[in-house]
């Protein structure tokens, strides 16, 4: 059985006497599911080298370490592919996904997705590593996307993802603009009961919130360029949100609306000028599960987006 490298504690003099259980959840963060997993292997839980149980107790000075088993994605199809790779090392990586692919193999997509590219990299590189995404994309947004590579450094993102603890930046070009320089559109979203697949705001759905900053106002107040930070990550929130503002995001085939009278000349040439929605992963960032320091990463805009936001500039509208 091979593992990956150990999470050591060296216990100090106010740990004497603790569980190994205690030790590990107060000095590591190890959750009670991790540690079930880790005890069933042999080399999982250990103390000086020996093999321990979970409610054995320390001594000041005792080394304890924690061996995850290493895991091969066994289920997902190693595929070549030009991955552009942000940073990596021994626990993430960061991949910047282009417009049009999916992170994860669904139901039509078990090829061609960024899980393909990445489980293919990592052989080629000779790493046994489960693909294990702390978040996701949609298939027609780019930009920053984190890849945990143990089941440890997962469930620590895992976590200070749900605590709001990652900085997630997203650069939107939208049509209109929104009421106010500034504003957080707090609006609770879940699935439209006519179509399972789209996302409304509705009062008895989940908490959603998201934070916006005009960078932008073209034409008039045609076209808008937005800065975003989520609170929370519900599926398709900007998009819900930018669309209950009046502000739907250029190229979004899901949640674009009728414009209204004053923006029709327009729709149709912005409509043309991307074709996706306009909206990109800028900047990611959040504390390193194993360094326990903060770390930041920017993807630049795609080629794509970074045309339509010279066409809105130029105001050229097609007018």
């Amino acid at each position: 059985m091979q593992y990956y490298p150990p999470l050591s504690v060296l216990v100090e003099a106010k740990d004497a006497g603790m569980m190994v259980r205690t030790l590990a959840e107060r000095r590591l963060g190890v959750s009670r599911k991790l540690l079930s997993r880790l005890k069933l292997t042999e080399r999982g839980i250990t103390v000086n080298g020996q093999r321990v149980y979970v409610n054995d107790r320390v001594q000041e000075g005792d080394l304890v370490e924690l061996r995850m088993e290493q895991e091969r994605s066994d289920d997902i199809l190693p595929e070549p592919m030009a991955l552009d790779i942000v940073y990596e090392d021994a626990d993430l990586l960061i991949v910047n996904k282009p417009p049009g692919i999916v992170v994860h193999p669904t139901h039509g997509h078990y090829t061609g997705t960024i899980a393909n590219g990445v489980v293919h990299h990592w052989r080629e590189c000779g790493e046994i590593v489960r693909f294990r995404p702390i978040h996701r994309l949609d298939e027609d947004t780019s930009g920053l996307v984190a890849i945990a590579k143990t089941p440890y450094v997962h469930q620590q993102l895992s976590e200070q993802l749900q605590a709001g603890e990652v900085y997630k930046s997203y650069v939107a070009y939208v049509y209109g603009a929104p009421p106010a320089s500034a504003g957080t559109v707090d609006e609770p979203i879940d699935r439209d009961p006519e179509s399972p697949h789209v996302r409304i705001v509705t009062p008895s759905g989940y908490p959603s919130v998201t934070h916006y900053e005009t960078a932008a106002v073209y034409g008039d107040g045609i076209a808008s360029k937005v800065k975003l930070k989520l609170e929370t990550g519900r599926t398709h929130q900007i998009r819900v949100h930018m669309k209950h503002i009046g502000c739907p995001l250029i190229g979004d085939a899901m949640y674009g609306f009728a414009a209204p009278e004053r923006l029709a000349d327009g729709l149709p040439k912005l409509e043309g000028l991307v074709a996706r929605q306009a909206l990109h992963a800028a900047v990611l960032g959040f504390t390193h599960p194993i360094r326990r320091e903060w770390m930041q990463w920017e993807a630049s805009l795609p080629e794509d987006l970074s045309s339509l936001e010279t066409a809105l500039a130029k105001q050229d509208f097609g007018r």
